[in-house]
């Protein structure tokens, strides 16, 4: 049983157009755009006209191809115009379809700068936080100085134990007969100074 034909489709075109590269057509057609849109090119077209209309005014009439009113010149002149302008919008198209997907580049890479930029200030925002917390320089010099102001005076304590423990050991050894008598503080003279204080 043959398929039947949906009506909201259009008929296939038995019609074949011949096939070309729009990319190549389309390069070609901005080559000839841009010449177009040269001084080079009004330059030679200039002189090609000068010298259609002299050809055809100052030589004898049996040579002249395109005598006066230049028909012939108005129809090339005319076509050239009817295929200039289609070429010179397809260039333009073009263009255009490049400058969007260099914008759109342009909004990637700025949308991940942009993402950098907040991961980066996001770590430094944690940095700071942690060395908030972290001890300075001042600080570890003032527990330093307060740790060695510490050890002197425990160093100056047991020295004192020490001269205390002199002092009775020279009392034990003194003589029997006088237990009364103090030991000789000459010998623990210099003792019986502080030490020198550690320095800082």
């Amino acid at each position: 049983m043959a398929e039947r034909r949906r009506l909201d489709q259009p008929r296939e075109s038995r019609i074949t157009l011949p096939r070309f590269d729009p990319e190549a057509f389309g390069q070609w057609s901005e080559g000839i755009a841009r010449f177009m849109g040269t001084a080079k090119f009004l330059v030679y077209m200039t002189i090609v006209i000068l010298a259609w209309i002299a050809w055809n005014t100052l030589t004898p009439r049996s040579w002249q191809f395109d005598p006066y009113t230049f028909t012939f010149l108005t129809l090339i002149l005319s076509l050239q115009a009817s295929y200039a302008a289609p070429l010179i919008l397809l260039a333009q198209n073009r263009q255009a379809d490049r400058d969007r997907l260099a914008s759109e580049e342009d909004r990637r890479r700025a949308a991940a700068q942009k993402a950098d930029t907040e991961y980066l200030a996001r770590e430094i925002a944690a940095l700071r936080i942690a060395l908030g917390e972290v001890a300075t320089r001042d600080f570890l010099r003032s527990e330093l100085a307060r740790v060695a102001e510490e050890l002197d005076e425990a160093a100056d304590r047991r020295a004192k134990a020490e001269r205390k423990k002199v002092r009775k050991a020279l009392g034990s050894l003194s003589d029997p007969l006088n237990p009364g008598d103090e030991p000789d503080d000459s010998v623990d003279s210099d003792s019986s100074d502080d030490p020198p204080r550690r320095r800082r």
